[in-house]
């Protein structure tokens, strides 16, 4: 990775704070931790909206509303790309052409509109590439999360990761 931004899909970071995940809670740990470490990484309003929902109702064992509003604050030092009509438009755009759900069209509004290089998420096409962003589902092979490692750190802040295994 050359320090191009990262667009993390929703069930990602979900998994980084799902400890009922198996593997996937351990790799996308990893990610997230890089990601926030790195400065890289990008997120939506969407994106916060359904990782509140998930962890607060879907998961196996829910999480306290405090803990994961708090997570919200942490993980809003990212970039976030707020949804609005232009956004709106090109998912709409999207939809029609690609034959994604409306929702996972907004996904990839979202990162091409927030300047991602890679979207990871396991709902989208791996290795798609739309309008310059490519698809990489970081759960395919064992080794497919390290490409998506920062090689530069740019920059350390406390990661939100670190401070969920500590209120668990």
């Amino acid at each position: 990775m050359n320090g191009d931004k990262v667009f993390v899909d929703t069930n990602v970071i979900v998994y980084a704070y799902d400890k009922d995940a198996g593997k996937k809670h351990q790799s996308a740990l990893n990610i997230m931790k890089d990601l926030w470490h790195s400065g890289l990484g990008i997120i939506s309003t969407q994106v916060l909206q359904e990782f509140f929902v998930t962890l607060t109702n879907k998961i196996s064992a829910p999480l306290k509303i405090s803990v994961v509003r708090e997570t919200i604050r942490r993980l809003s030092r990212w970039d976030v790309v707020l949804i609005d009509v232009d956004i709106i438009i090109r998912a709409t755009e999207l939809q029609e052409r690609y034959k994604y759900s409306f929702w996972d069209s907004l996904i990839i509004a979202s990162a091409i509109g927030g300047g991602a290089k890679t979207i990871l998420s396991e709902d989208l096409a791996d290795g798609q590439t739309i309008q310059g962003v490519t698809i990489k589902n970081p759960f395919i092979g064992e080794d497919t999360i390290y490409l998506f490692y920062p090689q530069k750190i740019l920059k350390k802040k406390q990661s939100p990761c670190y401070k969920r295994q500590a209120i668990s």
